[in-house]
């Protein structure tokens, strides 16, 4: 059996932020992912956002990482070629809604972002004029990042501090031992190795992960649950030359305009409740897209939303409950040595993956 010291599993964005903190530490390091490439999934199906850190309750991980990691995001990708820019964001609020808009403000500034402008109806359509809002607040912090970019040039600083990558390699089963976590891995070549640390950064499949393991005690591991977004693109002319985003809705930030790095603009994700991991995107969800989105873009044509693409986020509370904070799972709380577990990854945690590393390398 192949001993090594340190194995993270899963290599969409935070995976791979791992990897690479951990093998620029000088710690040997293999990266099990179960597909037949990186960031297939979460990594792969968001708004590829830089947040700001502004809804995030004041004193969470979420805001703190969300914060600390947007600037080590916006450095990172100016000192290493990646595709970024901060193209700023409007948040709009519809008449009746100014006093969720204003509490928006305060838990920004909480959050320690300082930079929001709050503007009225008349100067938010000066910065877009086809936007429909009372009042609205600018958040120049918000910008855009190539997600893909950034996950090859994670991977590419882990590669050349040594880390491997192991594609098609699921991890199946395994078990605590004296000496280590042993994980044995499916896929057309089996692997068993003993791992010093692991890191489960499964994403989607973090508790599934963990259930496999012998020696995780099973009431450490947290429910799963299943919310569905999907992303409508729109054809013609762009409305917007910024992202605009409505109040945020239960379990989401609501149907918001983003626009890509290649000038294609959607609007999503919205917030489905399912029982297990499905990307299908059912055309007849536009009819509530038209709905939401004509509360601040009252010039939607009809016909003009195309179905895009859909993403899963794996939310630790179910519909109805209250929203949760990032889980980062260490042996004091579930008493194996050597195990970080990562659960409920999901927004803001591309911008966060900087700051997750940092925070998951000095754990380990």
């Amino acid at each position: 059996m192949e001993r090594l010291d340190c194995a993270v599993i899963g290599a969409g964005v935070v995976g791979l932020a791992v990897a690479r903190a951990l093998a620029l530490a000088g710690r040997e390091v293999v990266i099990l992912e179960a597909a037949d490439a990186f960031g297939t999934e979460t990594s792969a199906r968001n708004s590829e956002i830089i947040h700001a850190g502004i809804y995030y309750p004041s004193g969470s991980m979420k805001a703190e990482l969300c914060v600390r990691g947007r600037e080590m995001l916006y450095a990172y990708c100016a000192e290493h070629g990646v595709t970024a820019k901060r193209c700023g964001k409007l948040i709009v609020a519809a008449e009746g809604q100014e006093a969720e808009l204003a509490a928006i403000h305060d838990n920004a500034r909480a959050n320690g972002v300082d930079d929001l402008v709050a503007l009225t109806g008349v100067e938010a359509r000066a910065l877009e004029p086809e936007v429909e809002a009372a009042t609205a607040l600018l958040s120049p912090s918000t910008g855009l990042v190539d997600s893909h970019g950034l996950m090859l040039s994670y991977l590419g600083d882990a590669e050349a501090a040594d880390a491997m990558l192991a594609l098609n390699a699921p991890v199946v089963g395994g078990q605590v031992t004296d000496d280590g976590i042993e994980l044995r891995t499916g896929g057309a070549e089996p692997m068993a190795l003993i791992a010093r640390t692991v890191v489960n950064s499964a994403g989607l499949w973090a508790q599934a992960v963990a259930r496999t393991i012998a020696g995780v005690p099973a009431e450490t591991i947290p429910e799963i649950h299943y919310a569905r977004g999907v992303y409508f693109t729109l054809s013609g002319t762009q409305p917007f030359s910024r992202p605009v985003y409505p109040i945020p809705e239960p379990g989401g930030l609501g149907c918001h305009y983003t626009v890509d790095l290649g000038g294609q603009g959607k609007f999503g994700p919205d917030v489905e409740w399912i029982d297990g991991i499905d990307y299908t995107v059912a055309p007849e969800r536009a009819e509530r897209f038209y709905d939401a989105v004509r509360r601040y873009w009252p010039g939607l044509p009809d016909g003009a939303l195309q179905p895009g693409y859909a993403g899963v986020r794996p939310k630790l509370f179910g519909q109805g409950g209250p929203a949760t904070d990032f889980v980062i799972q260490v042996p004091d709380a579930h008493r194996v040595r050597g195990l970080v577990n990562l659960y409920g990854i999901e927004s803001p945690g591309l911008t966060s993956s900087l700051a997750i590393a940092e925070r998951v390398a000095g754990m380990t």
